[in-house]
């Protein structure tokens, strides 16, 4: 696949805006998200670029859009479903457009006070209006641990999961924006195989290391895209908490799949990175079996070299790197699966949100879960200053990074983090 060449990918670019090496946020990345200043009630659109956050409604008003050709009050909107709204041709004029205003020189350099808040500063919402959201079941590295543990005599792998991008419809009412504070889920437990199920608070609480894309063209009911135009219906990607109760979710999973053990809480980051940003880390996926059908085939490149880690924070502790992964590991891409959801076809819309499952590696230190990391349970996490863990503690926080990185550049999702309270 030959990459796209995108002027505001150039890694010579440097801005007047001062961004340590370390940064995310480049002049390279310039994500898309919500923030406010005062209160929730001045939300707006604003581009990340190192410790700053660039007000899109302020450029508005001191006139340094005029060339992008559609109503700027896009921008004083509190979701970014508007904006997405506009198509693939106005995301890429918008942060083209901003790339030149941040580049040293550029006249917006003389007004950078009036139109840059400090990150520290502000308050981050969630960026869409999320109307449905999905999540996937796409590494095979997770699945064959997970089936393992769940049927120990029999096949790890269920028949189906190599044709087709297993998922399952979520609870798009708790999807939440980074930083918010998660209450221990309450439900049906079986914690003895004997004996009937009580109601009880999760005992066994978990995190799923996750990526999600954010669906930008929406389709009719009964049209389909395909492999080669799903990356068109797909504005940008985030870091992805599927929390989850594996006890709740162990009793009643079947026949059904998921459902309370998921639907009290999934974390989102903040930052919503493009494709186009994405460009120069593209990879190709993991070799699949000659077994999927035409339709699910492809020629490109459409997986990303995205490094991530998640770091597990006990009460009164200090963080330890529990798990280094990467997005690359994915058995099926986007692409797939959002050929795979419309093939039937079953409508998208702007805003949705497309989960990839969790993510894990080959290796033990790549696993994306807690119930990977310790077996089902059978053995502990060591921590830092003595602390072990098997799964979330009250009070305990989990907190997740993705970034791509070259000689050149990086290009990160900043994070995003919860903390345990207990049940209410």
């Amino acid at each position: 696949m030959s990459v796209h060449t995108f002027k505001a990918n150039n890694p010579a670019l440097k801005s007047f805006v001062e961004v340590s090496k370390d940064s995310d946020f480049p002049i390279q990345n310039l994500p898309f998200g919500i923030f406010s200043t005062d209160n929730a009630q001045d939300a707006r659109v604003g581009i990340r670029i190192g410790d700053f956050v660039l007000d899109m409604s302020q450029l508005s008003e001191l006139n340094f859009l005029g060339d992008l050709n559609f109503d700027h009050s896009v921008f004083y909107e509190n979701i970014l479903n508007p904006f997405i709204e506009l198509g693939q041709t106005n995301w890429r004029a918008t942060r083209e457009k901003v790339s030149e205003l941040l580049q040293v020189g550029s006249d917006l350099e003389q007004q950078k006070d009036s139109v840059l808040f400090p990150v520290a500063n502000v308050t981050m919402h969630l960026p869409v209006k999320v109307g449905d959201y999905t999540d996937f079941y796409s590494s095979i590295e997770h699945a064959t641990n997970l089936g393992k543990l769940f049927r120990p005599n029999a096949e790890a792998l269920m028949p189906n999961w190599k044709h087709i991008p297993v998922g399952y419809h979520g609870r798009a009412s708790s999807i939440v924006i980074s930083g918010t504070e998660i209450h221990r889920p309450k439900g049906q437990i079986k914690p003895n195989p004997d004996e009937a199920p009580i109601f009880s608070p999760c005992k066994t609480l978990d995190f799923e290391l996750e990526m999600a894309f954010i669906v930008g063209k929406a389709t009719k009911l009964g049209d389909s895209v395909t492999v080669d135009t799903a990356e068109d219906h797909i504005f940008g990607m985030t870091v992805f908490n599927d929390w989850s109760a594996r006890d709740i979710q162990k009793w009643e999973y079947v026949p059904l799949g998921p459902f309370l053990g998921k639907s009290f809480a999934s974390s989102m980051s903040p930052w919503v990175v493009t494709l186009d940003a994405l460009e120069p880390f593209r990879v190709a996926s993991p070799k699949q079996d000659s077994e999927v059908l035409d339709y699910l085939k492809y020629t490109k490149k459409h997986n990303f070299n995205i490094s991530l880690e998640v770091d597990f924070i006990p009460e009164n502790g200090e963080a330890t790197t529990i798990s280094h992964s990467s997005f690359k590991y994915l058995y099926w891409n986007m692409a797939q699966q959002l050929t795979h959801h419309t093939v039937n076809g079953c409508n998208i819309n702007v805003g949705d949100v497309c989960a990839s499952g969790t993510i894990s590696g080959k290796d033990e230190n790549s696993y994306g879960s807690l119930i990977e990391l310790t077996q089902g349970g059978k053995k502990m996490i060591p921590l830092k200053n003595g602390v072990e863990r098997k799964f979330i503690q009250d009070n305990d926080t989990i907190v997740m990074r993705g970034f791509c990185q070259n000689d050149s550049v990086r290009i990160g999702f900043g994070e995003v983090s919860g903390k345990i309270l207990p049940a209410k």
